[in-house]
Protein backbone atom coordinates (compact mmCIF):
# COMPACT_ATOMS: atom_id res chain seq x y z
CA UNK A 1 0.00 0.00 0.00
CA UNK A 2 2.03 2.47 -1.12
CA UNK A 3 -0.49 5.53 -2.65
CA UNK A 4 -2.03 8.62 -0.67
CA UNK A 5 -5.01 7.48 -1.57
CA UNK A 6 -4.67 3.80 -0.14
CA UNK A 7 -3.25 5.58 2.95
CA UNK A 8 -6.09 7.69 3.24
CA UNK A 9 -8.23 4.58 2.84
CA UNK A 10 -6.16 2.65 5.86
CA UNK A 11 -6.48 5.70 7.86
CA UNK A 12 -10.26 6.40 7.84
CA UNK A 13 -11.36 2.21 7.93
CA UNK A 14 -12.41 2.90 11.61
CA UNK A 15 -14.30 5.80 10.56
CA UNK A 16 -16.50 3.30 8.88
CA UNK A 17 -16.27 0.50 11.50
CA UNK A 18 -17.43 2.13 14.60
CA UNK A 19 -19.63 5.12 12.76
CA UNK A 20 -22.26 3.85 15.43
CA UNK A 21 -20.01 3.33 18.73
CA UNK A 22 -20.82 6.33 20.79
CA UNK A 23 -17.08 5.16 23.04
CA UNK A 24 -15.12 5.20 19.97
CA UNK A 25 -13.00 8.74 20.02
CA UNK A 26 -11.32 9.07 16.26
CA UNK A 27 -7.61 10.48 15.18
CA UNK A 28 -7.59 13.28 13.46
CA UNK A 29 -6.84 11.78 9.67
CA UNK A 30 -3.71 14.46 8.97
CA UNK A 31 -1.86 13.17 12.07
CA UNK A 32 -2.45 9.38 11.50
CA UNK A 33 -1.41 9.90 7.54
CA UNK A 34 1.91 11.70 9.00
CA UNK A 35 2.20 9.51 11.48
CA UNK A 36 2.79 6.73 8.82
CA UNK A 37 4.28 9.16 6.41
CA UNK A 38 8.63 7.94 6.22
CA UNK A 39 9.61 11.57 4.94
CA UNK A 40 7.36 12.68 8.59
CA UNK A 41 8.01 10.68 11.15
CA UNK A 42 11.65 9.59 11.97
CA UNK A 43 10.69 6.63 13.53
CA UNK A 44 10.98 4.86 10.27
CA UNK A 45 15.02 5.97 10.63
CA UNK A 46 15.08 2.09 12.61
CA UNK A 47 11.63 0.62 11.89
CA UNK A 48 9.89 -0.52 8.76
CA UNK A 49 6.23 -0.94 8.42
CA UNK A 50 3.66 -2.04 5.69
CA UNK A 51 0.09 -1.41 5.87
CA UNK A 52 -2.93 -3.78 4.91
CA UNK A 53 -6.69 -3.71 3.91
CA UNK A 54 -8.81 -6.61 3.71
CA UNK A 55 -11.28 -6.63 1.10
CA UNK A 56 -14.48 -8.68 0.86
CA UNK A 57 -16.99 -8.45 -1.40
CA UNK A 58 -15.09 -5.74 -2.44
CA UNK A 59 -15.86 -4.04 0.64
CA UNK A 60 -13.10 -3.10 3.06
CA UNK A 61 -13.67 -5.25 6.32
CA UNK A 62 -10.10 -4.65 8.05
CA UNK A 63 -7.01 -3.57 8.11
CA UNK A 64 -3.51 -3.70 10.03
CA UNK A 65 0.10 -2.86 10.08
CA UNK A 66 3.50 -4.73 10.06
CA UNK A 67 6.25 -3.66 12.03
CA UNK A 68 9.90 -4.29 11.97
CA UNK A 69 11.27 -2.30 14.82
CA UNK A 70 15.59 -2.60 14.08
CA UNK A 71 16.67 -1.21 17.38
CA UNK A 72 14.19 -4.10 19.42
CA UNK A 73 15.58 -7.01 17.03
CA UNK A 74 18.87 -5.59 16.64
CA UNK A 75 20.17 -3.53 20.10
CA UNK A 76 17.49 -5.11 22.76
CA UNK A 77 18.02 -8.73 20.75
CA UNK A 78 14.20 -9.29 20.53
CA UNK A 79 13.55 -10.84 17.68
CA UNK A 80 9.74 -9.43 17.40
CA UNK A 81 7.13 -9.15 15.32
CA UNK A 82 4.97 -5.84 15.93
CA UNK A 83 1.97 -5.32 14.13
CA UNK A 84 -0.51 -2.91 15.14
CA UNK A 85 -3.76 -0.58 13.84
CA UNK A 86 -5.37 -4.01 13.69
CA UNK A 87 -9.73 -3.37 13.03
CA UNK A 88 -11.98 -6.02 11.54
CA UNK A 89 -15.54 -6.86 11.44
CA UNK A 90 -16.64 -9.76 13.46
CA UNK A 91 -15.49 -12.47 11.05
CA UNK A 92 -12.89 -14.35 12.31
CA UNK A 93 -11.66 -15.40 8.93
CA UNK A 94 -11.12 -11.94 8.05
CA UNK A 95 -8.95 -11.49 11.33
CA UNK A 96 -6.95 -14.84 9.92
CA UNK A 97 -5.95 -13.69 7.15
CA UNK A 98 -5.09 -10.27 8.31
CA UNK A 99 -2.81 -11.98 11.08
CA UNK A 100 -1.28 -14.43 8.56
CA UNK A 101 -0.01 -11.34 6.57
CA UNK A 102 1.84 -10.26 9.86
CA UNK A 103 3.10 -13.85 10.04
CA UNK A 104 4.21 -14.39 6.42
CA UNK A 105 6.42 -11.01 7.23
CA UNK A 106 7.86 -12.02 10.40
CA UNK A 107 8.98 -15.33 8.79
CA UNK A 108 11.07 -13.25 5.83
CA UNK A 109 12.73 -11.45 8.30
CA UNK A 110 14.08 -14.11 10.40
CA UNK A 111 12.01 -13.18 13.35
CA UNK A 112 10.93 -15.47 16.21
CA UNK A 113 6.82 -14.27 17.55
CA UNK A 114 4.55 -11.73 16.68
CA UNK A 115 2.86 -9.13 19.32
CA UNK A 116 0.49 -6.83 19.18
CA UNK A 117 -1.85 -4.76 19.08
CA UNK A 118 1.19 -2.18 19.31
CA UNK A 119 2.74 1.13 17.57
CA UNK A 120 6.36 1.82 16.19
CA UNK A 121 7.84 2.48 19.34
CA UNK A 122 6.66 2.73 22.99
CA UNK A 123 5.38 6.10 22.63
CA UNK A 124 2.75 4.90 20.16
CA UNK A 125 -0.91 3.56 21.50
CA UNK A 126 -0.78 -0.24 22.62
CA UNK A 127 -2.68 -3.02 24.34
CA UNK A 128 -6.33 -4.04 22.70
CA UNK A 129 -8.91 -3.10 25.01
CA UNK A 130 -10.57 -6.13 26.83
CA UNK A 131 -12.76 -4.99 30.04
CA UNK A 132 -14.18 -1.14 29.72
CA UNK A 133 -16.05 -0.99 26.72
CA UNK A 134 -18.64 1.02 28.26
CA UNK A 135 -15.69 4.28 28.44
CA UNK A 136 -14.50 6.12 25.95
CA UNK A 137 -10.77 5.71 24.97
CA UNK A 138 -8.06 8.85 25.73
CA UNK A 139 -6.26 10.78 23.06
CA UNK A 140 -3.42 8.01 23.03
CA UNK A 141 -5.22 5.26 23.27
CA UNK A 142 -7.40 2.83 21.05
CA UNK A 143 -10.77 1.33 21.29
CA UNK A 144 -12.17 -1.95 19.86
CA UNK A 145 -14.98 -4.32 20.10
CA UNK A 146 -15.07 -6.99 22.65
CA UNK A 147 -14.90 -9.84 19.78
CA UNK A 148 -11.28 -8.87 18.63
CA UNK A 149 -10.32 -10.44 22.38
CA UNK A 150 -12.24 -13.97 21.37
CA UNK A 151 -10.91 -14.08 17.74
CA UNK A 152 -6.88 -13.81 18.69
CA UNK A 153 -7.74 -16.60 21.88
CA UNK A 154 -8.98 -18.62 19.14
CA UNK A 155 -6.55 -18.61 16.98
CA UNK A 156 -4.24 -19.23 19.03
CA UNK A 157 -2.57 -16.23 20.55
CA UNK A 158 -1.79 -15.94 24.15
CA UNK A 159 -1.87 -12.94 26.78
CA UNK A 160 1.78 -11.27 26.35
CA UNK A 161 1.14 -7.94 28.69
CA UNK A 162 -1.58 -5.92 30.29
CA UNK A 163 -2.55 -2.54 31.07
CA UNK A 164 -4.84 -1.46 33.74
CA UNK A 165 -6.47 2.01 33.81
CA UNK A 166 -8.16 4.04 36.72
CA UNK A 167 -10.41 6.65 37.22
CA UNK A 168 -9.16 8.96 40.01
CA UNK A 169 -11.73 11.27 41.81
CA UNK A 170 -10.40 14.39 42.67
CA UNK A 171 -10.78 15.35 46.51
CA UNK A 172 -12.27 18.39 47.77
CA UNK A 173 -9.03 18.37 50.27
CA UNK A 174 -6.14 16.77 49.89
CA UNK A 175 -5.00 14.47 52.50
CA UNK A 176 -3.69 15.80 55.71
CA UNK A 177 -0.45 13.03 54.86
CA UNK A 178 0.04 13.65 51.53
CA UNK A 179 0.52 17.80 52.38
CA UNK A 180 2.58 16.92 55.29
CA UNK A 181 4.72 14.10 53.16
CA UNK A 182 5.19 16.82 50.34
CA UNK A 183 6.55 19.23 52.73
CA UNK A 184 9.21 16.74 54.50
CA UNK A 185 10.70 15.47 51.52
CA UNK A 186 10.74 19.32 49.65
CA UNK A 187 12.89 20.23 52.54
CA UNK A 188 15.12 17.25 53.10
CA UNK A 189 16.39 17.06 49.68
CA UNK A 190 16.41 20.39 48.94
CA UNK A 191 13.69 20.68 45.84
CA UNK A 192 11.75 22.94 44.41
CA UNK A 193 8.69 23.00 41.99
CA UNK A 194 9.02 24.23 38.40
CA UNK A 195 5.66 25.70 36.56
CA UNK A 196 5.41 27.18 33.55
CA UNK A 197 3.70 30.11 32.09
CA UNK A 198 3.44 29.20 28.47
CA UNK A 199 4.86 26.59 25.90
CA UNK A 200 8.06 28.49 25.58
CA UNK A 201 9.13 28.24 28.87
CA UNK A 202 8.64 24.34 29.00
CA UNK A 203 10.63 23.14 25.83
CA UNK A 204 14.25 23.50 27.65
CA UNK A 205 13.18 20.66 29.73
CA UNK A 206 11.40 18.62 27.31
CA UNK A 207 14.56 16.49 26.32
CA UNK A 208 15.23 16.22 30.58
CA UNK A 209 12.06 14.61 30.15
CA UNK A 210 12.50 12.13 28.12
CA UNK A 211 15.79 11.04 28.74
CA UNK A 212 13.78 10.51 32.71
CA UNK A 213 11.25 8.54 30.57
CA UNK A 214 14.59 5.92 29.46
CA UNK A 215 15.69 6.07 33.01
CA UNK A 216 12.55 5.30 34.49
CA UNK A 217 10.94 2.72 32.45
CA UNK A 218 14.40 1.19 30.92
CA UNK A 219 14.57 -1.81 32.97
CA UNK A 220 10.69 -2.87 31.93
CA UNK A 221 10.19 -5.62 29.58
CA UNK A 222 8.28 -3.80 27.02
CA UNK A 223 10.64 -0.57 26.64
CA UNK A 224 12.66 0.23 23.56
CA UNK A 225 14.76 3.53 24.53
CA UNK A 226 13.45 6.49 22.94
CA UNK A 227 15.78 8.57 20.43
CA UNK A 228 16.51 12.06 20.18
CA UNK A 229 14.83 12.32 16.96
CA UNK A 230 11.94 10.74 18.46
CA UNK A 231 11.66 13.22 21.25
CA UNK A 232 12.27 16.07 18.13
CA UNK A 233 9.46 14.79 16.49
CA UNK A 234 6.71 13.66 19.78
CA UNK A 235 7.27 17.35 20.80
CA UNK A 236 6.44 18.55 17.48
CA UNK A 237 3.11 16.08 17.54
CA UNK A 238 2.00 17.08 20.41
CA UNK A 239 2.85 20.99 21.82
CA UNK A 240 -0.70 21.78 20.01
CA UNK A 241 -2.46 20.06 22.60
CA UNK A 242 -0.50 20.92 25.84
CA UNK A 243 -1.74 23.24 28.37
CA UNK A 244 1.08 24.95 30.29
CA UNK A 245 -0.07 25.04 33.59
CA UNK A 246 -0.96 21.11 33.38
CA UNK A 247 2.52 20.10 33.44
CA UNK A 248 5.04 20.20 36.64
CA UNK A 249 8.56 19.50 37.09
CA UNK A 250 10.34 19.00 40.32
CA UNK A 251 14.14 20.19 40.50
CA UNK A 252 16.72 19.79 42.76
CA UNK A 253 19.13 22.31 44.46
CA UNK A 254 21.35 22.13 41.32
CA UNK A 255 18.28 22.69 39.05
CA UNK A 256 18.69 19.34 37.77
CA UNK A 257 15.29 17.71 36.52
CA UNK A 258 14.32 15.13 38.71
CA UNK A 259 10.69 14.14 38.49
CA UNK A 260 8.01 15.31 36.22
CA UNK A 261 4.54 14.55 35.53
CA UNK A 262 2.08 15.61 32.34
CA UNK A 263 -1.90 15.77 32.14
CA UNK A 264 -3.54 17.35 29.69
CA UNK A 265 -7.41 18.02 30.05
CA UNK A 266 -9.64 15.37 28.50
CA UNK A 267 -9.70 15.75 24.70
CA UNK A 268 -11.98 12.53 24.22
CA UNK A 269 -14.84 14.13 23.77
CA UNK A 270 -13.36 17.36 22.03
CA UNK A 271 -11.91 14.80 19.66
CA UNK A 272 -15.17 12.55 19.09
CA UNK A 273 -16.92 15.75 18.28
CA UNK A 274 -14.04 16.74 15.47
CA UNK A 275 -14.83 13.55 14.01
CA UNK A 276 -11.28 13.36 12.46
CA UNK A 277 -10.80 16.86 10.96
CA UNK A 278 -9.40 20.27 12.82
CA UNK A 279 -11.76 22.24 9.98
CA UNK A 280 -13.99 23.71 10.12
CA UNK A 281 -15.02 23.45 13.79
CA UNK A 282 -12.10 20.75 15.00
CA UNK A 283 -9.57 22.80 16.05
CA UNK A 284 -12.74 25.09 18.38
CA UNK A 285 -13.63 21.91 20.12
CA UNK A 286 -10.17 21.05 21.12
CA UNK A 287 -8.91 24.67 22.04
CA UNK A 288 -12.44 24.54 23.80
CA UNK A 289 -11.86 21.31 25.70
CA UNK A 290 -8.29 22.80 26.52
CA UNK A 291 -9.61 26.07 28.39
CA UNK A 292 -13.51 24.43 29.80
CA UNK A 293 -13.26 20.88 31.22
CA UNK A 294 -14.22 19.00 34.38
CA UNK A 295 -12.04 16.14 33.45
CA UNK A 296 -8.11 15.48 32.49
CA UNK A 297 -5.86 12.79 32.14
CA UNK A 298 -2.33 11.49 33.31
CA UNK A 299 -0.04 11.00 30.47
CA UNK A 300 3.63 10.29 31.78
CA UNK A 301 4.95 10.41 35.28
CA UNK A 302 8.71 10.21 35.20
CA UNK A 303 10.96 10.05 38.31
CA UNK A 304 15.09 9.87 38.55
CA UNK A 305 15.97 5.83 39.76
CA UNK A 306 17.63 8.10 42.89
CA UNK A 307 14.62 9.28 43.55
CA UNK A 308 12.45 6.59 43.82
CA UNK A 309 10.55 5.67 46.63
CA UNK A 310 11.69 8.85 48.65
CA UNK A 311 8.41 10.34 47.80
CA UNK A 312 8.77 12.35 45.56
CA UNK A 313 5.26 11.74 44.10
CA UNK A 314 3.55 13.43 46.95
CA UNK A 315 5.15 16.79 45.85
CA UNK A 316 3.82 16.31 42.50
CA UNK A 317 0.22 15.36 43.60
CA UNK A 318 0.12 18.04 45.69
CA UNK A 319 0.67 20.31 42.93
CA UNK A 320 -1.76 18.77 40.40
CA UNK A 321 -4.15 18.92 43.06
CA UNK A 322 -3.86 22.44 43.28
CA UNK A 323 -4.07 23.22 39.60
CA UNK A 324 -7.08 20.25 39.25
CA UNK A 325 -8.91 22.49 41.90
CA UNK A 326 -8.51 25.86 40.56
CA UNK A 327 -9.61 24.92 37.24
CA UNK A 328 -12.77 22.24 38.09
CA UNK A 329 -11.37 19.43 37.66
CA UNK A 330 -13.32 16.78 39.39
CA UNK A 331 -12.01 13.35 37.47
CA UNK A 332 -8.79 12.22 36.00
CA UNK A 333 -7.97 9.34 34.04
CA UNK A 334 -4.62 7.68 34.25
CA UNK A 335 -3.06 6.32 30.97
CA UNK A 336 -2.47 2.42 30.30
CA UNK A 337 0.37 1.36 33.21
CA UNK A 338 1.22 -2.25 33.16
CA UNK A 339 -0.20 -4.69 35.93
CA UNK A 340 2.45 -5.54 37.19
CA UNK A 341 3.38 -2.35 37.72
CA UNK A 342 3.18 -1.47 41.52
CA UNK A 343 5.61 1.38 42.08
CA UNK A 344 3.02 3.34 39.87
CA UNK A 345 -0.43 1.83 41.24
CA UNK A 346 0.86 2.55 44.14
CA UNK A 347 0.44 6.50 43.71
CA UNK A 348 -3.05 6.51 43.60
CA UNK A 349 -3.71 4.70 47.22
CA UNK A 350 -4.35 7.55 48.75
CA UNK A 351 -7.08 8.41 46.75
CA UNK A 352 -10.75 7.00 45.39
CA UNK A 353 -10.30 5.13 42.27
CA UNK A 354 -11.73 2.72 39.72
CA UNK A 355 -10.03 0.15 37.58
CA UNK A 356 -12.24 0.91 34.73
CA UNK A 357 -10.29 -0.58 32.02
CA UNK A 358 -8.10 -3.30 30.84
CA UNK A 359 -6.01 -3.64 27.75
CA UNK A 360 -3.46 -6.52 26.28
CA UNK A 361 -1.29 -7.66 23.83
CA UNK A 362 -1.29 -11.00 22.12
CA UNK A 363 1.52 -13.18 20.90
CA UNK A 364 2.52 -15.70 18.90
CA UNK A 365 5.49 -17.97 18.14
CA UNK A 366 6.31 -17.86 14.17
Amino acid sequence: MKSKKDMTNFVKYPFLLYKNEKNWVPPLINDELASMDKDKNPVFKNAEARFFIAYKNDKPVGRIASIVNRTEIEEQGKPKMRFGWFDVIDDIEVTKALLGKIQEIGKENNLEWMEGPVGFSNMEKAGMLIEGFDYMNTMITWYNFPYYKEHFEQLGFKKAEEWVEYIIDVPEILPEKVHRFSQIIMERYNLKVVGFRNTKEILPYVNGMFDLLNKTYGKLSTFVPIKQYQIDHYKEKYIKYIHPSYIKCIADENDKLIAFAITMPSFSKALKKANGKLLPLGFYHLLKARKYNDMAAFYLIGIDPEYQGKGVTALVFEEMHNLFKHNGITKVETNPELEDNKAIQQLWKHYDYNLHKRRRTYKKDL
